[in-house]
């Protein structure tokens, strides 16, 4: 990359679905030639940033260990259009939990705060040259889905990708979409448990603390 060049901007295209019969849908996904690809665990955990409100600006940050893997990624506000697209910087660290731990552990010492995390068993298939995944999640405490991405690798790439997803996940049958993360449906359910208000815990957890707040 040349001397003060700008990285090209990435972003993730996604539709998620609740998914009431998984094993129908992943027959829907063989005849349509897609392939499971990896199954892993992983565990998402979201921080809070020390002076940024993500509750207004609808970012997110989070630590996800996988496997070895320890990845850190920011997800940027949301776009409009049928499709939840967003930009995307994933940058992975040193393998290992002991290297995880310590990246939390740095994070939390600039400040960043832990606020929930979300744990799930995920199934990644895939079909050649479609440039499309489709994974399977089981989260813990939420249910099944199913979620259509793809990623654009520039803004003039983002109209194609989208209308690829809202095709294939037509020709998967897969009905009306889930608009919120699994952030958003884990505390809101969290919120439910301990009789908050669901509809504003998100905004409780994710907003910068107050002046004077360590």
């Amino acid at each position: 990359m040349a001397q003060n060049e700008k990285p090209a901007e990435t972003f993730e295209i996604e539709m998620k679905f609740m998914l009431t019969d998984p094993e129908a849908f992943r027959r829907r996904l063989a005849a349509l030639g897609y392939q499971l690809l990896r199954s892993d665990d992983q565990a998402d955990l979201y921080f809070r940033h020390p002076t940024r409100d993500f509750a207004q600006s609808r970012e997110a940050f989070r630590l996800r260990r996988h496997g070895l893997e320890n990845r850190l990624t920011y997800k940027g506000p949301k776009h409009g259009g049928p499709t939840k697209t967003r930009e995307e910087l994933e940058v992975g660290f040193e393998a290992g939990p002991e290297a995880g731990e310590r990246l939390q552990t740095l994070l939390e010492r600039l400040g960043f705060e832990p606020v929930a995390e979300v744990r799930k068993h995920r199934q990644t298939y895939g079909q050649e040259g479609s440039g499309l995944t489709v994974v399977i999640d089981e989260v813990d405490g939420l249910g099944t889905f199913a979620e259509v991405e793809a990623v654009a690798g520039g803004a003039d790439e983002l109209a194609r990708s989208q209308e690829a997803v809202l095709d294939l996940a037509r020709r998967l049958d897969l009905g009306e979409p889930e608009p919120r993360s699994y952030l958003r449906m884990w505390l809101e359910r969290w919120g439910e448990s301990t009789g908050r208000d669901g509809a504003n815990v998100l905004e409780g957890h994710l907003a910068k603390p107050a002046s004077g707040t360590p």
